[in-house]
């Protein structure tokens, strides 16, 4: 899917993500502290800029699945994206290449389908195990 180029900040890619996932969020965070210089521009799906600049991704699809747009306009959806934000990260670009692989496609599409259907009982599973850290400490 292209979107025009003119809903591009300059070179950014657009990552547009679930705000509302502790993980989604948290990756997004990490993301943002290894990225190259100016490679990415985080989008909330639930902000209305993200529906007004990039009408064609709905909102149940942002909710299923974080959504790369390219500074030339491509989206990449999902595990899809990966490999290029893998590229746009410092120190780890390098990574890009295991994408590659032969079956890393199928094996990325499942491992990322499976986590991200079960993201939200995972960082319950996470909170509940960081607040027990506490307790015994």
């Amino acid at each position: 899917m292209k979107q025009p180029q003119t809903r591009q900040k300059s070179g950014k890619a657009a990552l547009i993500f679930d705000k509302s996932c502790p993980i989604c969020s948290s990756t997004v965070k990490w993301i943002g502290e290894h990225e190259a210089p100016d490679s990415f521009e985080m989008v909330p799906c639930q902000e209305e800029a993200a529906i007004r600049r990039f009408p064609e991704i709905e909102r149940a699809a942002c909710m299923n699945a974080m959504h790369l747009v390219l500074p030339d306009g491509t989206v990449r959806v999902g595990e899809k994206a990966l490999p290029e934000i893998v590229l746009r990260l410092r120190r780890y670009h390098l990574a890009a290449v295991l994408f590659k692989l032969p079956g890393a496609s199928v094996l990325s599409r499942i491992a990322y389908r499976w986590f991200a259907d079960r993201r939200y009982w995972i960082a319950g599973i996470l909170a509940h195990v960081k607040e027990r850290k506490k307790h015994i400490i």
